[in-house]
C-alpha cells in the first residue's frame, strides 16, 4: 500500500508542479475541464460509456473480491456480497466486512485485507497494459506513402459553405492557401483572415491522394470574427510515426519530451494519433486480429486506465479509502496516545490530503 500511495502522491505533486510552472499545461487542463476529471461515464465527456462501463464494472468487481478473498483467508466475516445496479445497469460490486472483526485483527491481516482492493487493480492494470502492447505490436499501417508533410485534414464541411462551393469533401487535406503551407489550425485561421477580399489559390489533396487546386474567392465583407471556409479540421498525423512514437512509450522512457506512462494514459478520445482511436484505427491493420483489433485495443486500453486509477486513488490516506482505513490501524497501533488524540491526527491527515487533490484539480483554473 505505501508504494502505491507514492505513485499516486508522484502522479499528485507532478500536476501540481505543472500547473504552476507551465502555461501550457494549465490551458490543456481548463480545456478539458472539471468533468474530464472524474471516472464517472456520462458525465466526463471524454469516456465512452461503453468501453468504460464494462471496464469499470470489472475494476469495481476485482477490487472489492480482493478484499472479501483476504478476509476469508483470515477468518475474518464476509456479512454479505453483491451487485450494484443503477436503473438495471450493474454499476459495479460491495463486499460488507464484519467490522468488529476487521477491528480485531492484527496489523498485518487488516493491512492484507485492505492492500487486497488496491493491489488487484494495480495487476490487472498491469496485465491489460501488457496485453495492449502485444495488440499494438501486431498493427501495421495501410498507407505509409503519400502522406503529406503538411496540412490540415477535413472533418466536415457546412453545408452552402465556401469550402462546398470549391470542392472540398470530408476526408481531404488541405495543404496551402496562396503561397502559404498550412500546418495548423491556426495558421489555416490567419492565412484565411489575411485573404479576405483576394483569390487565392487553394490546394488539397482528396481522399484517394489525387491532389487539387482551385481559385478561392473570400469576399470582401467576409466578417474575420466567423468561421471563413466553413469547414473542422484535425492535423495530419504520419499513421507509421504515430504506431512508432506510441510503441516507445511502452518502454517507460521520454517520448515527446514526456514520460511514457503519462502518454499510455492519454485516452484515445483526447489523443487522436493513438493507434487504435477513431480517427487512427481505419489507417492501420492487423494480421493477427484482423478488422477487431480496434475493439480489442480499446478495451484493454480502459481496463488499464480505470484499473490504474482505481488502484492508485483508493491507496490515498484519506479516511473513507482503503489507505486512509490502513493508515489509521498503522498509527494507532504504533502510539500509545488516547484514541480520540488519535482520531485527530487521522482526521487531518485526511484532511490535508483532501486539500492538496482538491489544489490538484482547480489549480488550473486561479490567475498566476
Amino acid at each position: 500500500m505505501p508504494a502505491i500511495t507514492a505513485f499516486m502522491l508522484f502522479f499528485i505533486i507532478v500536476g501540481i508542479a505543472a500547473s504552476i510552472s507551465d502555461v501550457s499545461a494549465r490551458e490543456n487542463a481548463r480545456a478539458i475541464g472539471i468533468r474530464g476529471i472524474f471516472l464517472i461515464p456520462g458525465l466526463n465527456p471524454f469516456l465512452p460509456i461503453t468501453y468504460t462501463l464494462v471496464a469499470l464494472v470489472i475494476s469495481v468487481f476485482i477490487h472489492e473480491a480482493g478484499h472479501g478473498i483476504v478476509a476469508r483467508v483470515y477468518g475474518i466475516k464476509v456479512e454479505s456480497t453483491g451487485i450494484a445496479f443503477v436503473l438495471f445497469v450493474p454499476i459495479g460490486a460491495f463486499v460488507n466486512l464484519d467490522k468488529d472483526g476487521l477491528e480485531k485483527a492484527t496489523l498485518k491481516q487488516k493491512s492484507a485485507v485492505l492492500t487486497a482492493g488496491p493491489l488487484n487493480n494495480i495487476i490487472l492494470a498491469a496485465i491489460s497494459l501488457a496485453l495492449l502492447y502485444v495488440v499494438v505490436s501486431t498493427l501495421n499501417p495501410i498507407h505509409t506513402i503519400d502522406v503529406p508533410k503538411n496540412g490540415l485534414e477535413i472533418n466536415s464541411i457546412a453545408k452552402g459553405s465556401l469550402a462546398e462551393k470549391i470542392g472540398l469533401t470530408n476526408g481531404s487535406s488541405i495543404l496551402s492557401i496562396g503561397q502559404t503551407e498550412i500546418h495548423s489550425i491556426n495558421e489555416l485561421s490567419q492565412t484565411l483572415r489575411s485573404n479576405i477580399g483576394k483569390q487565392p489559390m487553394i490546394i488539397w489533396q482528396d481522399k484517394d491522394k489525387n491532389q487539387r487546386s482551385n481559385s478561392l474567392s473570400i469576399p470582401a465583407d467576409t466578417d474575420p470574427n466567423k468561421p471563413i471556409l466553413g469547414v473542422t479540421t484535425r492535423p495530419i498525423v504520419d499513421p507509421a510515426l504515430a504506431l512508432e512514437e506510441y510503441q516507445k512509450s511502452f518502454t517507460f522512457g521520454i517520448v515527446q519530451e514526456r514520460m511514457g506512462l503519462f502518454s499510455l494514459l492519454a485516452p484515445p478520445t483526447l489523443k487522436l494519433d493513438v493507434p487504435f482511436s477513431d480517427f487512427m484505427a481505419p489507417k492501420y491493420e492487423s494480421n493477427v486480429l484482423g478488422s477487431s483489433f480496434p475493439m480489442i485495443a480499446n478495451t484493454l486500453f480502459w481496463l488499464w486506465f480505470i484499473n490504474f486509477n482505481l488502484g492508485l486513488f483508493n491507496a490515498l490516506p484519506i479516511a473513507f479509502l482503503d489507505g486512509g482505513q490502513l493508515y489509521g490501524s498503522l498509527i494507532e497501533s504504533r502510539s500509545k496516545i488516547d484514541k480520540n488524540r488519535l482520531r485527530q491526527i487521522s482526521s487531518a491527515v485526511s484532511t490535508i490530503m483532501i486539500v492538496i487533490v482538491a489544489m490538484s484539480i482547480f489549480l488550473p483554473y486561479l490567475p498566476f
